[in-house]
């Protein structure tokens, strides 16, 4: 496995500078930053990443001041009292994506912000609190205990609010082959600590978030 000084490096090379490759990083907050957002701010979002899956998302962005209004700004307390004739009639809002397993995901969801945020204080509290170095359970958590969080939907909504965690896309992926981290799709759970102990080790060389380093990955291969 190379050090990151190796693939960043191979970054730099391949982007035209260490410039490019700074200006590429995701933006990521302090945990203090994420336990200020308020729950709607997470259901909001974890809602639009699962609408998102297998559709542009322009498309879903285009239409989300629709769903805002639609399900009262994404207001956990409120949509977990969300009867069935309301979420019916939903499916006639010409506005909406009508995908009514997505819509059920969301009354489910709204119930999964609203306990996490009474076992933690709020939602944002307990994800900035997670331990960086297992965020793969962080995933599994969420995916386990929401609805259509499943595959990549789960890192993807984290990376969206600005949580620090790695991503595994395509190009990550090839890049942790190329590493000898695993050697194939991360499919099973084993195959996902294997990365996360990979992303553990460059964060510790580098000191830098595990966002940053899976993106700086990326770029050694796309």
């Amino acid at each position: 496995m190379k050090s990151f000084a190796d693939i960043h490096a191979l970054a730099c090379q391949r982007h035209g500078g260490e410039a490019a490759v700074r200006a590429a990083m995701p933006k990521v907050l302090t945990p203090a930053a994420l336990a200020r957002k308020p729950d709607a701010f997470y259901l909001s979002n974890m809602m639009r990443r699962i609408f998102r899956a297998g559709l542009s998302h322009r498309l879903v962005d285009n239409k989300w001041p629709a769903f805002e209004d639609a399900f009262f700004g994404f207001d956990p307390e409120k949509l977990v009292l969300m009867p069935d004739d309301m979420l019916d009639a939903r499916m006639q809002d010409t506005r909406l994506i009508r995908h009514y397993g997505k819509m059920r995901a969301i009354r489910h969801n709204a119930q999964l912000v609203l306990d996490v945020a009474r076992e933690h204080g709020s939602f944002g509290r307990f994800i900035g609190q997670w331990p960086d170095d297992r965020l793969v359970e962080l995933w599994r958590d969420l995916s386990r205990r929401g609805k259509q969080l499943g595959g990549s939907s789960a890192p993807a909504f984290l990376r969206m609010v600005g949580r620090d965690t790695w991503y595994p896309t395509g190009d990550v992926l090839a890049g942790l082959i190329a590493n000898g981290v695993v050697d194939r799709a991360l499919a099973s759970q084993r195959d996902r600590r294997a990365a996360q102990a990979a992303f553990n080790t460059w964060q510790a060389e580098s000191g830098l978030p595990q966002a940053h380093i899976s993106r700086t990955l990326s770029m050694t291969v796309g």
